[in-house]
């Protein structure tokens, strides 16, 4: 299994929109960027990723799960495009912030650390159960 952090800018797509999508899910759109795109083809059934809150609160909030590996993102017009499809599993008791996981020598070279700026990312194993015991989370 791997790990990923997904991030989103809560006026847009908060935790509660992923949360009301239930079992059903939620497509993982309007990515532009290559980087990001490519994470997301390499993205398996069942692997993890934490949902992460830009803008003000920057912060993990909950984390979902891979439902549908990548396919054409239905809000491109040019087939360049791809998502993927996660659900909500958990909410985080205790939202983890951008702060804290700086503060935190251990994460340093998480990709959030090193560039914040993209919006799909690889997560490392030992930072996943870092950040899940950090959010009083379940690691599995």
């Amino acid at each position: 299994m791997a790990y990923w952090l997904f991030k989103s800018e809560p006026s847009t797509w908060s935790w509660q929109d992923q949360l009301d999508k239930g079992d059903v899910g939620e497509e993982w759109d309007g990515v532009r960027n290559y980087q990001a795109r490519n994470f997301m083809r390499q993205m398996a059934l069942g692997d993890r990723g934490f949902f992460y809150h830009s803008q003000a609160e920057k912060a993990i909030v909950g984390t979902v799960e891979i439902i549908r590996t990548a396919h054409p993102d239905s809000t491109d017009g040019t087939g360049k495009w791809d998502c993927v499809d996660i659900m909500a599993l958990q909410t985080a008791p205790r939202p983890v912030t951008l702060a804290e996981i700086k503060a935190d020598p251990r994460l340093a070279d998480m990709a959030l650390v090193k560039s914040p700026r993209l919006s799909v990312q690889p997560v490392g194993d030992a930072q996943w159960a870092i950040l899940c015991e950090m959010a009083g989370l379940k690691a599995s």
